[in-house]
């Protein structure tokens, strides 16, 4: 299995971007999918989850209401539309699968393939 995610970049307060992951190898939508973020000198954190058809998704709370996960299992790819972005979001993102299902947010240990992780920065 191979993720690969793009659309990071730097954006100012306020603004939006739409970061994709890309997978290659095992069968796409017998994966939950998340997205997880980190910035320098803190631990991995949990932005959001979406399951297997994309029926059930789950976001932190710092970005309910902002980010929207989404998928298209037919081009094995899931999404994150950042909308209201704010500097305290900037992070390296990483798209990460999982086999694991259960309601409620996740954590690093639950994903067993990672992508190389995208650059947001948010100005202010």
């Amino acid at each position: 299995v191979q993720l690969v995610e793009s659309g990071g970049g730097l954006v100012q307060a306020g603004g939006s971007l739409r970061l994709s992951c890309a997978a290659s190898g095992g069968t796409f939508s017998s994966y939950v999918m998340g997205w997880f973020r980190q910035a320098p000198g803190k631990e991995r954190e949990f932005v959001a989850v979406i399951a297997y058809s994309g029926g059930v998704t789950y976001y932190a709370d710092s970005v309910k209401g902002r980010f929207t996960i989404s998928r298209d299992n037919a081009k094995n790819t899931v999404y994150l539309q950042m909308n209201s972005l704010k500097p305290d979001d900037t992070a390296v993102y990483y798209c990460a699968q999982s086999r694991k299902y259960y309601s409620g947010r996740y954590y690093p240990d639950d994903f067993r393939y990672w992508g190389q992780g995208t650059q947001v920065t948010v100005s202010s």
